[in-house]
């Protein structure tokens, strides 16, 4: 294997020479430049290609995963990231700092309005690379797409001005409200395979189905991206999935995902990248496959990948991108094929035989609480869960597919012939403009009209908390529904905590939407028609793809594209409520932290919903004063079990962000101490901008969730996990922490260990050793006192 500095010695043609008969030798296919007699490959699958041909110079003839190929055929510099601290290129998973220079990101409008003001600190003309912006996340589902996108447009339209603006202002592509989902329109329109991509949502994996590396994060992580700095990922560990076998009629690969949270747990996945392989995959279509890897994010996996298939061809045919299918052809007779060389290593392996699967259902309050359909309708009862169904809800990032709209189209048509109506309430959610077109002149919208299913907008809606609900179901009423979504933590939807959302496949949730029961089994479970008669439904049956190419939909919904304008002023009133300038974070101080306070000690799952709720608060998403009133409203106060409920050193009670907030005015710098997987959910940078803000300086938990973590540094909070975690009963709510070693553990550039000295109210002091992952680049970012100051100041 090549050392570092063999590049200058002589001989290296011959080095060169005998690594390329390796890597035939091994069945490694050797990347070849293309020559001048060949049609040029597009700019960015030229640089890949490059790239890749730096990579196996570097690691000669070591198999590589395709996610690896593809990751560090985006390195900016190939031979510092693979071969600094990692024995020669032997070890680099879960070792190397890998800085990557992605293809683009892409933004939705709740997480780009921070992303966006953090860039126009920057000063900069332009983004360094393609980046788009999605109107999404802002409409609320009630009665119907047009009278629900009107309204959302009226509401938040200072937003969406803001937005479109700094679109025009910049050169980047503003899908407008409307338009759909971010990751089903990048999908459509930016996926590719063999890509690198970072977009600003946890699910922004859904392109892994389409072969492409995408990586959700906050919105400093993409501001790196934007200002043309590399990335920085610590490299992933790597759980292949192989899949054998064929889905069954009910099964669909929903099913898949929801399975295999079932068996890794909401943690299961952190520090991976999960990689499909097998025969199984060349039996799912395109969109399958990105309802799978859309999913990966409720593991928390970096991200999840499938191989370039006969589907991924045919999506790309439908998507009108034909030259791309060519162009993804001519890569890999380059060199660089879309799939795992032969031999390559995964650092564990999961075996799933797709003919063997049976349709799952997860909840509630939890994506990994996976129970097969077989045995649902005896664990409600056991549990007491409730056994009518308020109300089944099928669409989303996720699930919105022709593939699942037809199949459930089936499963309409076959009801509507027995007189059968849906016996709870039903709504469909288009996962994008061109989806919504193509099912309206196919025919399919109409069979949901006729079911009575309300069609929301083109936007995420009840996935995400925009919900208002016309039920009767109040806060605080037990009830459970059913939906085709990803996530479903405590409150999510509608904002009840008591509404138990139990996630499945939209074949599933539209059979309980009709039985209005949550122990219906369509496998094997009649319902009454009208005139009396049994009626089961048949086994689902839809096509992978439109018959022609989509439909584009209506054109005040296309892309808004254009060149960076500078004349264009960036629409932020001084006077709103929505919107406010970002005020640059103090830096570290040049000594450890003294006199910290725990704010309070939380027990149980803490999620970023939990952090910074959505829902009603996504309307201040730009507005970081305004949005950190929420800071922790969910959490739950390990010593009293009280939900936002925080006690001063004096005793008085407070909400947690009150406190907060009265400790920010006397200057009173706290912490907060939790369990498990803190942070786990939506890449939503909030969850750390607004404990920064109020003077948080750093977390000590159990663990972290991957992309919070991350967030947390870049906003200049010191993420510390226990080094034993019998150590969280040390540490109450009022006790005073100092550090010990941190500030020489930053100025070492992530060497070096930490340590708490905590002095109870008794006066006693512990020492609390702690474990950190700060690597040389954040340090730095913690030291400016954020990522944005630093990359201001180099801007």
């Amino acid at each position: 294997m090549r050392s570092i500095d063999l590049a200058s010695r002589p001989g290296i043609a011959l080095r060169r020479a005998l690594q390329a008969h390796q890597l035939r030798r091994v069945g490694v296919a050797h990347p070849r430049p293309f020559s001048s007699a060949h049609a040029p490959l597009p700019a960015t699958y030229e640089r890949i290609n490059n790239k890749y041909a730096e990579v196996r110079r570097v690691l000669g003839a070591q198999p590589l995963t395709l996610a690896e190929k593809i990751l560090y055929s985006h390195l900016d510099n190939v031979e510092e990231s693979l071969l600094s601290n990692t024995n020669n290129g032997r070890d680099i998973r879960g070792t190397a700092n890998l800085k990557l220079k992605p293809d683009r990101v892409n933004m939705q409008d709740a997480s780009a309005q921070m992303a966006l003001l953090q860039f126009m600190t920057c000063n900069l003309p332009q983004t360094a690379i393609p980046a788009s912006i999605h109107c999404d996340h802002l409409i609320v589902g009630e009665n119907g797409a047009d009278e629900d996108l009107t309204a959302g447009i009226k509401t938040n339209h200072e937003v969406f001005d803001f937005l479109q603006s700094a679109g025009q202002k910049y050169g980047i592509d503003f899908w407008p409200p409307g338009a759909g989902i971010i990751h089903q329109t990048v999908l459509e329109n930016y996926a590719l395979p063999g890509l690198m991509m970072l977009g600003t949502d946890s699910h922004s994996p859904n392109a892994g189905g389409l072969c492409t590396i995408t990586i959700g994060v906050g919105g400093a992580d993409a501001v790196e991206a934007l200002v043309g700095a590399p990335w920085e990922l610590k490299a992933p560990r790597m759980l292949g999935v192989r899949l054998t076998g064929k889905l069954n009629d009910w099964v669909s690969p929903k099913d898949v995902i929801l399975h295999l949270a079932g068996l890794l747990t909401v943690r299961g996945g952190t520090g991976f990248i999960v990689e499909y392989s097998g025969p199984g995959v060349e039996t799912l279509s395109l969109t399958g496959m990105a309802t799978i890897t859309n999913m990966g994010a409720e593991i928390g996996a970096t991200t999840s990948i499938f191989p370039y298939t006969d589907a991924t061809g045919r999506y790309l045919q439908s998507t009108r991108r034909e030259q791309a299918r060519k162009d993804v052809m001519r890569l890999q007779e380059a060199g660089l094929t879309l799939k795992a060389d032969k031999g390559a290593h995964y650092d564990q392996v999961i075996e799933i035989n797709l003919s063997e699967l049976e349709p799952h259902i997860n909840g509630p309050f939890t994506p990994d609480l996976s129970t097969p359909l077989s045995q649902f309708k005896e664990t409600v009862q056991e549990q007491e869960w409730p056994e009518k169904l308020s109300a089944g809800l099928i669409g989303s990032c996720t699930n919105s597919s022709y593939e699942d709209m037809t199949r459930v189209e089936s499963m309409l048509k076959a009801a509507s012939e027995a007189g059968l109506k849906p016996a709870a309430d039903f709504y469909i959610t288009p996962g994008s403009e061109q989806i919504r077109a193509t099912l309206e002149r196919d025919g399919t919208l109409e069979a949901f009209n006729e079911a009575g299913g309300v069609v929301l907008s083109n936007a995420c809606g009840p996935c995400i908390g925009q919900w208002k609900r016309h039920d009767g179901v109040e806060k605080g009423t037990l009830n459970a529904i059913f939906t085709s979504y990803n996530r479903n933590f405590r409150g999510r939807n509608d904002g009840n905590p008591d509404t138990m959302n139990f996630l499945a496949s939209p074949e599933i949730v539209t059979a309980m939407a009709f039985a209005g029961s949550t122990t219906f089994n369509p496998m094997t479970d009649s319902l009454t028609t009208p005139s009396g008669k049994e009626f089961r439904f048949p086994s689902p049956r839809g096509l992978e793809g439109p018959p022609t190419p989509f439909e584009e939909g209506k054109d005040v919904l296309k892309v808004q594209s254009q060149a960076p304008d500078p004349s264009v002023s960036v629409a932020i009133a001084p006077t709103s409520e929505r919107l406010a300038l970002l005020e640059p974070f103090e830096p570290f101080p040049a000594s450890d932290l003294t006199g910290m306070r725990v704010l309070v000690k939380i027990t149980g799952k803490c999620t970023t919903d939990t952090i910074s709720a959505a829902g009603p608060w996504l309307k201040y998403k730009g507005h970081l004063p305004n949005i950190s009133a929420n800071t922790l409203n969910t959490a739950v106060n390990a010593a009293t079990g009280e939900v936002n409920v925080a006690y001063d050193l004096d005793g008085s009670k407070h909400t947690i962000p009150e406190l907060a907030l009265k400790w920010k005015h006397t200057g009173q710098p706290w912490l907060v101490v939790a369990e498990h997987n803190y942070g786990e959910g939506s890449a939503r940078e909030h969850a750390a901008l607004q404990p920064r803000y109020l003077g948080a300086r750093i977390i000590v938990c159990k663990s972290f969730a991957r992309i919070h973590e991350t967030n947390l540094k870049k906003q200049g909070v010191v993420p510390l996990t226990l080094a034993d975690e019998a150590d969280y009963d040390k540490i109450d709510a009022g006790d005073e922490v100092s550090t010990v070693g941190l500030y020489e553990m930053l100025k070492n550039g992530g060497k070096g260990d930490v340590s708490l000295l905590v002095k109870k109210k008794s006066g006693e002091e512990v020492l609390v050793k702690t474990k950190h992952a700060v690597s040389e680049d954040q340090a730095g970012f913690v030291l400016a006192g954020s990522a944005l100051n630093m990359l201001a100041k180099r801007a």
